[in-house]
């Protein structure tokens, strides 16, 4: 099975990447599911009716979050009517709206899918109360669920690169991909674990080309100088929808009878001009 995974898809440039890219490579790399993070998707933050609906269109087919997705208004009619496409973080309070992990049927195959959220560097992000951890999540999970299905994919939406390594470990051969993200950069070291389990510690972002994590260098630059206490005084802005845009995604292909994966690559072009590509 072959899995297509995007990283945080940031504000309208985000979306408009995907919108013109994932036609081209659905016909390239033919994935069986589309998968894309969408914590920042209105806006920088949150998710709205009209923002996963433009990815819907798209032709994307899951979605997993983080910290932000609660930050719109509307975020409870936007699990009401997409609830069945979208995951939040499952070390959430477990009376929190949405669902922490799903099983999505994929042609004749099922997948696990799920989303957690890492403790470290994440407490003054997370507005929701406190977490449960997340290692001890995956295994209330994975006991629950049991050995079917064979795929099971976890996307780790955290900050720190040691806590996204350890998960990995902690859930080689258990799982059959533990892909990061959050951090919007995407690292260079996608692997299969000795285990089986395809590893990366962040996918990176989809967003504007020539931004700081998907948010302008002038917005950015103007928090960073401000002092410790100002500093959230300073809107960040998401910049406008120039044409040109940083993509990146992992394509996973999984072993369908062991749930291993036989590979994992990973892309990121750090300016794609899209409307200039054949």
């Amino acid at each position: 099975m072959k899995i297509l995974f995007f990283g945080d898809i940031m504000g309208k440039p985000g979306r408009s990447a995907v919108a013109k890219i994932l036609p081209g490579l659905k016909k390239e790399l033919q994935p069986d599911i589309v998968i894309a993070n969408i914590e920042n998707l209105a806006h920088g933050k949150g998710v709205t009716l009209s923002t996963i609906q433009n990815l819907v269109d798209g032709g994307v087919d899951f979605f997993t979050s983080g910290n932000h997705i609660y930050d719109k208004p509307e975020y409870k009619k936007v699990l009401e009517q997409f609830g069945g496409k979208i995951i939040r973080p499952a070390n959430f309070a477990p009376d929190l709206a949405g669902d922490g992990y799903k099983i999505v049927e994929v042609g004749d195959d099922s997948i696990l899918l799920v989303n957690l959220l890492g403790e470290v560097f994440m407490s003054e992000q997370v507005d929701q109360g406190p977490l449960t951890s997340p290692f001890y999540k995956i295994n209330e999970i994975l006991e629950k669920v049991g050995h079917d299905p064979k795929i099971k994919i976890l996307d780790f939406h955290a900050e720190a690169t040691s806590e996204k390594r350890a998960m990995g470990f902690w859930l080689d051969g258990r799982m059959s991909a533990v892909v990061g993200t959050h951090a919007h950069v995407p690292t260079a070291d996608a692997q299969i674990l000795p285990g089986g389990t395809g590893y990366i510690t962040d996918i990176g972002m989809t967003g504007g080309a020539h931004s700081v994590i998907g948010v302008t260098t002038k917005s950015a630059l103007a928090r960073f100088q401000m002092h410790d206490l100002e500093q959230k005084k300073v809107a960040l802005e998401i910049p406008d929808d120039d044409g040109r845009y940083e993509v990146s995604y992992v394509l996973l292909e999984i072993d369908e009878a062991t749930g291993k994966c036989q590979n994992i690559t990973s892309r990121a072009i750090p300016i794609y001009d899209i409307n200039n590509q054949n």
